[in-house]
This record gives structure tokens, C-alpha cells and sequence, in this order.
């Protein structure tokens, strides 16, 4: 029996140029397709045609002697089927081809699998930026043609008057607020220096006999001059603590909405502007996406420059209710405190604080006693 030439059992194995094994599919396609082609043609003289797999000439290669260079022979071709074993791996690879754009070839080995679009984070973060930075040039042109006076603005003469009085008259409270705030400092070291003083004529009530009873006269005035400041001190406390809630926490957040919109009205005239400049330019292929696209975002920032004017007026109008029912009961209660203190109406100044339902704290109110403590 013939044996293989070790010839053929060396041509079989593949060396790359450094002398290493080339495990390739490749490589094996190419050598399977070797065998498959006639004795005396050689590899180099075949070539594939780029016809596709669903066509009539699936898997047909044309063979042929190539023209050497600088020949000007046509190559004769002749047209094989290559071979099982080449046609089993070349289906095998199906699901590896690929098919050069232009070409009519599909793949039929497997499903096709159309991935989506893979969003970038980053192609995202730069997006809003550049959203971000057109937005504030646009903006920042618009306030500075108001400045200028070159700008057109949008003005509702009813709301803008009601803002700047409601300005104004923050500015009014704050000063009351910062006056009330001084008085208390002042009521309380006076009260604090009444009882001390209190405190001395009594101590010298029981060491001068001859004098007890003069000594004594101005110890409990002083006293109850210091329980009567206490208790103008609480009301005072009482306004201070009422007027303050109204001024810079009410008042103040309706002051943040108003700033809202007018940051809404600023973006609403900066694109209406610039719809108004694209409408006088011309309209041609190039333009007319633009104007309709500046005509959204018009669209977008005057629904929110309007949602935002109502809300304005709606937190006005609340603002006002209250603004009118706290001062008129922290004005009754300061005037009554006030004129019930200094016409020495102790009665009168206790009620006042009951109507109000203001409960002062006693000096160590607040600290347990030695019984509790054990």
C-alpha cells in the first residue's frame, strides 16, 4: 500500500513568516480550497467573484492564469464548485462574513440581531452644555439690549406695580423688624438692671433700721417694674417673632418666585426676538427649519413665561390675606402692651398677653429642680 509523501503532510501544516503555527479560519478555508481545485492549477490563479450568496451563482469561484505584470492578455477563466469539505466550513463561517457595503449579499446562516444606537454619556453632558451656553448668550444679549435701550420688553403694568410695592414694603418691615429687635435689647437690660437694683434696696432694707422702710418702698417698685418689663418683653418677643416669619420667610419666597419669572420673562423676549429676526430675513430651503424650530422653542418658553405670571399673581394675592390679618393682631397686641406698661396697668398688661395667648418664660423655668435631678 502507497503511503503520503511527507510532502504532503508537511504542506498541510501552515507557517506564518516568524515560524509560528497560524491557527487562523482563514488560513484553513484557504487550504481546504487548495485541495479542492484541479491538478496543475494553483492557488494564485483563482480568484471569487463578488457575487452574492443568494444569487443564482452561490459559491462559484472562476479560475484562471492571471496576466503577469505589464501583460496585456486577457485572462482565460474557467469555472469550478469547490469542494464539499470547503463548502462545509465555508458555511460554518457564514456567520463571520463580512458583507462590503453596496454589495447585495445577505446572511442566512443565523438571525440578524440590528443593535440600537449606544448613547455616549459624554456626546449627552456636551449637548446640554451647548443647550446651556445658546440659552444664556441669548439671555445674557437680551438683558443687555434692555440696558442699552435697543431691546424690546414685555411688561404687564398691573403685576410689575404690584411687585415693586411689595419690594417696597419689605424694605419698611425689615426696618420696624430691625427697631422692635433694638428695643428688646434695650427693654431687657433695663429690666435686667431694675431687678439688681431691686435686689440692693432690699438687701439694705434689713441692715438700715432707720431707713427699712424707705429702702423697702423702692425695692418692690423696682421689682415690679422688672415683672412689667418681663412681660412687655415677652410681647415684644411675641411681635418680633411674628414680623420676622412674615418678612423673610413669607414674603421671601414669594420674592423667589418672582424672580423666577422675571427669569422666564427674560427667556421669553430673548426668543421672541430672535423668532422676530428670522421672520424679516428671507425664507428659502435653509432658513425655513430654523424659523420653525426657533417658532418651538418660542412656543415652549412663552407657555412657561405665562404659567409663571400666574403664579405670581395667585402667591400676590395670598401673600396680601396674610400680610393683613398678622399685622392688624401684632399691631393690636404691641400698641396694648405698650400703653398698658407704661400707664402701670399690670392688670391690663397681664390680659393682653392671654388674649394673645403668649406664656412667658420665668427665669429657670426651664431647669429641673433638685428633686427632679435625683
Amino acid at each position: 500500500m502507497a503511503q503520503e509523501s511527507p510532502k504532503n503532510s508537511a504542506a498541510e501544516i501552515p507557517v506564518t513568516t516568524n515560524g509560528q503555527l497560524e491557527d487562523s479560519r482563514e488560513h484553513s478555508f484557504n487550504r481546504d480550497l487548495k485541495y479542492s481545485l484541479p491538478v496543475g492549477l494553483g492557488l494564485s490563479e483563482t480568484k471569487i467573484t463578488p457575487h452574492g450568496f443568494d444569487s443564482a451563482k452561490e459559491g462559484v469561484v472562476e479560475a484562471g492564469p492571471f496576466p503577469s505584470k505589464g501583460s496585456s492578455a486577457s485572462p482565460k477563466s474557467s469555472v469550478i464548485s469547490p469542494s464539499s469539505a470547503a463548502a462545509s466550513r465555508l458555511a460554518g463561517q457564514g456567520c463571520d462574513l463580512i458583507i462590503p457595503t453596496g454589495g447585495r449579499a445577505q446572511q442566512k446562516s443565523g438571525p440578524v440581531v440590528l443593535a440600537d444606537e449606544v448613547k455616549n454619556p459624554a456626546m449627552e453632558k456636551l449637548e446640554l452644555v451647548r443647550r446651556w451656553s445658546l440659552n444664556t448668550y441669548k439671555c445674557t444679549r437680551q438683558i443687555i439690549s434692555e440696558k442699552l435701550g435697543r431691546g424690546s420688553r414685555t411688561v404687564d403694568l398691573e403685576l410689575e406695580a404690584q411687585i415693586d410695592i411689595l419690594r417696597d414694603n419689605k424694605k419698611k418691615y425689615e426696618n420696624i423688624l430691625r427697631l422692635a429687635q433694638t428695643l428688646s435689647t434695650q427693654l431687657f437690660q433695663m429690666v435686667h438692671t431694675q431687678r439688681q437694683l431691686g435686689d440692693a434696696f432690699a438687701d439694705l432694707s434689713l441692715k438700715s433700721l432707720e431707713l427699712h422702710e424707705e429702702f423697702g418702698y423702692n425695692a418692690d417698685t423696682q421689682k415690679l417694674l422688672a415683672k412689667n418689663g418681663e412681660t412687655l418683653l415677652g410681647a415684644i418677643n411675641f411681635f418680633i417673632a411674628s414680623v420676622n416669619t412674615l418678612v423673610n420667610k413669607t414674603i421671601e419666597d414669594t420674592l423667589l418666585t418672582v424672580k423666577q419669572y422675571e427669569s422666564a420673562r427674560i427667556e421669553y423676549d430673548a426668543y421672541r426676538t430672535d423668532l422676530e429676526e428670522l421672520n424679516l430675513g428671507p425664507r428659502d430651503a435653509n432658513t425655513l427649519p430654523k424659523i420653525e424650530q426657533s417658532q418651538q422653542l418660542f412656543q415652549v418658553h412663552k407657555e412657561k413665561y405665562d404659567k409663571m405670571r400666574n403664579d405670581v399673581s395667585i402667591k400676590l394675592k395670598f401673600l396680601e390675606e396674610n400680610k393683613v390679618k398678622v399685622l392688624h393682631n401684632q399691631l393690636v397686641l404691641f400698641h396694648n402692651a405698650i400703653a398698658a406698661y407704661f400707664a402701670g396697668n399690670q392688670k391690663q398688661l397681664e390680659q393682653t398677653l392671654k388674649q394673645f395667648h403668649i406664656k412667658l418664660k420665668t427665669p429657670g423655668a426651664d431647669a429641673p429642680s433638685w428633686l427632679e435631678e435625683q
